[in-house]
């Protein structure tokens, strides 16, 4: 089964293209349970997510579109939601209250800086990259214990411009690995990376072996931003996955994890 949670659309306002474009782009590579995961809204970050208004267009949209393409494929409702590390009160309670079939929880910042934007990598010169990715996997960790996720997005996104984890941040590696075993997430295989200087999988295959070891569920995204990347990389994913040792996927209805094989 063909199956694709992480995608964005023109209410994110740095994405391009319709609801119903990337609905029927799926459709035309065969992908069976196609999932929208918008940027949530925000107070922090304006000019790169949809308001409280648009939110409720997004929602109602996508219940239309779920029933319009119900004989044709399976949408699912779901929202990327941005988590900054004490700062959980940016998360809006009408996000967390919606009937969301999951909600992908990331990390894009490091208290206000938007580290996998290019508008600020000057900053990595500027700053510690060790503490970084301490900072970075502390915010992973408390985020899977926060209880308000269901799947864990782009693992390792510290990554994009080439600044690898080194060996001394693998305990921190275990540490966030274990807490998202321990409270039942999934993480997605993210072929955005691809797309990125890093030119990689998010996560490593590294970090894959070791969820694997942990028996830690997997999902896949495109992390499409525009229709002509929906399914990117897909069977690359997908054998990235067999060769570190899963055999099965999850995909979410209602916040329910459905384990389907790959």
């Amino acid at each position: 089964m063909h199956i694709d949670l992480h995608n964005h659309t023109i209410f994110c306002h740095h994405a391009t293209g319709c609801i119903d474009e990337y609905i029927q782009a799926a459709i035309a590579q065969g992908i069976d349970v196609y999932g929208f995961s918008c940027h949530s809204p925000m107070s922090f970050d304006k000019n790169f997510r949809m308001n409280l208004e648009e939110f409720s267009q997004y929602c109602q949209m996508l219940q239309t579109a779920k029933a319009h393409y119900a004989d044709k494929i399976e949408i699912l409702l779901g929202m990327e939601v941005d988590y900054i590390l004490n700062h959980e009160n940016l998360i809006e309670q009408a996000v967390l209250d919606y009937p969301f079939d999951y909600l992908i929880g990331s990390v894009h910042f490091l208290d206000d800086w938007g580290f996998d934007n290019p508008a600020f990598i000057k900053q990595y010169s500027q700053r510690n990259i060790e503490e970084c990715w301490e900072q970075y996997l502390l915010s992973i960790t408390k985020m899977a214990q926060s209880g308000l996720f269901q799947i864990v997005g782009h693992f390792d996104l510290l990554k994009i411009f080439g600044h690898k984890p080194k060996d001394i941040h693998q305990q921190s590696i275990k540490d966030a690995l274990e807490s998202i075993a321990d409270n039942h997430l999934a993480i997605e295989l993210n072929s955005a990376g691809w797309r990125k200087p890093i030119k990689e999988s998010y996560p490593s295959k590294e970090i894959l072996t070791q969820a694997f070891q942990l028996n830690i569920p997997i999902t896949f995204g495109s992390d499409a931003h525009s229709v002509k990347q929906v399914g990117f990389k897909y069977q690359d994913l997908r054998h990235l996955a067999l060769e570190v040792g899963y055999t099965q996927a999850v995909f979410f209805r209602q916040k329910q994890s459905v384990v389907i094989d790959i």
